[in-house]
């Protein structure tokens, strides 16, 4: 592929003169908000406990229900966020997603029964979406030789929000209650709302429309579609790999470790090594596909991960397990930035929040899959069946990406690399 077939770096750069601010601003919100969402992993099976559910494999499906319902609906909801974000501006979809997910987040706090439970995480997913609006916000501003280190900029401060919060949700709750814990999560999404309408900043003249790239393909045949198909089918899979066995990793913990006294807050360590891992490796890979080309390093990644997933299904001793899953963030940390910065690549601008929200679907579909089928699984099989599911998918998404690739986009990067 030759330069003259992408539009010019500096082009997308002149567009948004803003966007290194944005992008600090935006990776500071992201990882804000997943501090919020992820401070309920350790302790949503005890909830659900509070609510009336008693039986080992009740909780594991009402779990994996619970956390799944936000994904249902933003499977639905984020393509037409992502167009309203095309016409209206990405700055007000982040506005909308920060003080949407406040309110809903504070709602988890006064439910009463399971199903209330699952109808109020139903509706975070419709409200929400910081995190992914973030991501298309950035994707469409950064100069595209630059998007997958951008990109991987934003998956660390998700990442180092899932650092933290399951170590907080490990611990606060015992000191301030459950509930409690939700309405100190909904006000720390509201500071980031706050922080998106203070300091991002959008140029969208009124009544100007976005201009039309130069195609990203030299030809107009289905080879674009199909590679974007793909790439949105791989970001599916990923998300059902690393969300399928967190509903179950506290039951996994309490079976290697049955005498721990705060068995959330052994868990939270469990939770947190993933999320070390990958905020460490998500700017390295990114920079690295940026570089070398984007397919070796997801296909690289995925097929270390699976791996990694089907070891961790022998491991007898926790801090063992802590171990197989910090490398495993290491392997999964650049593989998300790496498909949507591909996928960025072959749509023009205007176009970016429409079709990249459409990547975040896939990956909510991945993440509705995940949790439901990792629940079933501890439910109904073995707790290590769970690893061996999710290694399965890992592989197959591996050499699905190798063997469905067109081989131009195996040799390099969909865009000449520049030196930074």
């Amino acid at each position: 592929m030759t330069s003259s077939s992408v539009v010019a770096p500096e082009t997308v750069a002149a567009e948004h003169p803003h966007w290194r601010r944005n992008l600090a601003v935006c990776s500071v919100g992201t990882f804000t908000t997943m501090i919020a969402m992820t401070l309920l992993l350790p302790y949503l099976p005890v909830y659900v406990g509070q609510l009336g559910v008693h039986s080992q494999a009740a909780v594991a499906m009402w779990s994996g229900v619970a956390y799944a319902g936000a994904f249902v609906t933003a499977s639905v909801a984020a393509p037409v966020w992502g167009r309203l974000g095309d016409r209206y501006g990405r700055k007000s979809m982040l506005v909308r997603a920060g003080f949407g997910m406040a309110v809903t987040t504070a709602l988890l706090g006064v439910v009463q029964s399971p199903w209330q439970l699952v109808a109020v995480r139903l509706l975070v997913g419709l409200a929400g979406g910081y995190s992914s609006g973030s991501t298309i916000l950035v994707a469409a501003q950064a100069p595209r030789e630059r998007s997958a280190w951008a990109l991987g900029i934003v998956a660390t401060g998700n990442m180092a929000g899932t650092v933290v919060g399951p170590l907080v949700g490990g611990w606060v709750p015992a000191w301030i209650g459950i509930r409690w814990t939700f309405f100190a999560s909904a006000l720390l999404i509201l500071v980031a709302a706050v922080g998106t309408v203070a300091f991002v900043r959008e140029d969208r003249p009124r009544g100007a429309k976005a201009p039309t790239p130069t195609p990203v393909a030299g030809d107009r045949s289905a080879a674009v579609p199909a590679r974007i198909t793909l790439l949105l089918g791989v970001s599916a899979m990923v998300a059902f790999a690393t969300t399928s066995v967190e509903p179950v990793l506290t039951l996994v913990v309490h079976h290697l470790h049955p005498a721990a006294g705060n068995v959330a807050g052994l868990a939270g360590f469990v939770f947190t090594a993933t999320a070390v891992g990958a905020l460490v490796s998500a700017p390295r890979l990114g920079r690295l596909a940026d570089r070398v080309g984007h397919v070796p390093v997801i296909v690289g990644s995925l097929a270390t991960a699976a791996v990694l997933t089907a070891v961790q299904a022998t491991v007898t001793d926790v801090w063992a397990l802590v171990v197989l899953r910090l490398l495993l963030g290491l392997a999964l940390g650049g593989i998300l930035p790496s498909v949507m910065a591909a996928v960025r690549q072959l749509v023009p601008v205007e176009r970016t929040g429409r079709v990249l929200g459409m990547g975040v679907s896939a990956q909510y579909v991945g993440q509705v899959l995940g949790p439901i089928t990792g629940g079933a699984v501890a439910g109904f099989a073995p707790l290590h069946g769970v690893f061996l599911v999710t290694a399965a998918v890992l592989a197959v998404a591996a050499a699905f990406a190798a063997g469905a690739m067109p081989r131009r986009a195996r040799r390099g990067p969909l865009v000449n690399a520049r030196s930074r």
